[in-house]
């Protein structure tokens, strides 16, 4: 039986949270296991944030929380701990109780999108990517594709000062990438991922110059909804090969779950 007394709560944490879908991906993990253990999204006004944190700390059955806009660099600085993928960009997704009652934080964002990218075949050693944002995901999908031995970086984004400082950051972290911010043009590029929200709305710009895509590039959107993005299909067209976003998000959730230890197999974290 759910929803016990016994039961294990995790929360989902963003503002606003109804387009969040780790609730009902997380619930339904949990009821096709038997797990007593429940997640409800939740949300809050940022100005509501500080007392909202105090109060699920204060819960005491609550195990863990999966964080998005526009929590993460605030939760990740309510944490006593972190992962070094979550240190590196001072921002969580998810975060889970110690066996202190004190909170530690990870970053599955770039992790799921390189393991997505892995089991869909695509090759990430020796690529030039062009990545159009440098924002939270962003920051994340950067250093994991450094670290995952891409060989050049282009961040484009509307914030230059941005991209600009990560790549900074990711190119002294990883000097065997070359890493610079440009513009969102993908001539010379082997891959071009969209790691921003533009293209959510049908009325939405594309988020860099389809022209240049040739049919030997691979394009990758982060966006779940729609599953087609205007991006996914303009390259589609031009024989690229794509990826859409929700493998991404499964991927997150199987580390997620890990994370949490939803099976309750180790404890020992808290």
């Amino acid at each position: 039986m759910r929803g016990t007394g016994k039961a294990d709560i995790f929360v989902m944490l963003a503002h606003p949270v109804g387009h969040a879908k780790s609730p009902g991906i997380l619930n339904e993990i949990f009821e096709q296991k038997g797990l007593d253990s429940l997640m409800v999204p939740l949300t809050c006004r940022p100005e509501d944030f500080e007392t909202f944190w105090a109060g699920l700390t204060a819960a005491e059955n609550i195990r863990g929380v999966i964080i998005s806009v526009p929590y993460k660099v605030a939760v990740y600085h309510k944490c006593a701990a972190a992962h070094d993928r979550a240190a590196r960009v001072q921002s969580a997704n998810s975060v889970r109780r110690q066996a202190d009652g004190s909170w530690y934080a990870d970053n599955f964002d770039g992790v799921g999108f390189i393991d997505a990218l892995k089991a869909a075949g695509h090759q990430l050693e020796g690529r030039r990517v062009l990545q159009v944002g440098a924002g939270g995901a962003g920051a994340s999908i950067a250093y994991c594709l450094a670290e995952a031995g891409a060989e050049e970086i282009r961040l484009a984004d509307i914030d230059k000062d941005r991209a600009e400082t990560l790549a900074g950051l990711v190119g002294k972290a990883f000097p065997k990438c070359r890493v610079q911010a440009g513009e969102a043009d993908p001539t010379g590029m082997d891959m071009a991922v969209n790691a921003t929200p533009v293209g959510m709305h049908a009325s939405d710009p594309l988020p860099l110059d389809v022209a240049r895509l040739t049919p030997d590039m691979t394009v990758v959107d982060i966006i779940m909804e729609p599953a087609e993005t205007a991006l996914l299909k303009a390259a589609r067209e031009r024989g690229c090969r794509v990826q859409p976003g929700r493998p991404m998000m499964d991927y997150q959730v199987r580390g997620m779950s890990e994370f949490f230890d939803i099976d309750r197999k180790d404890r020992n974290h808290g």
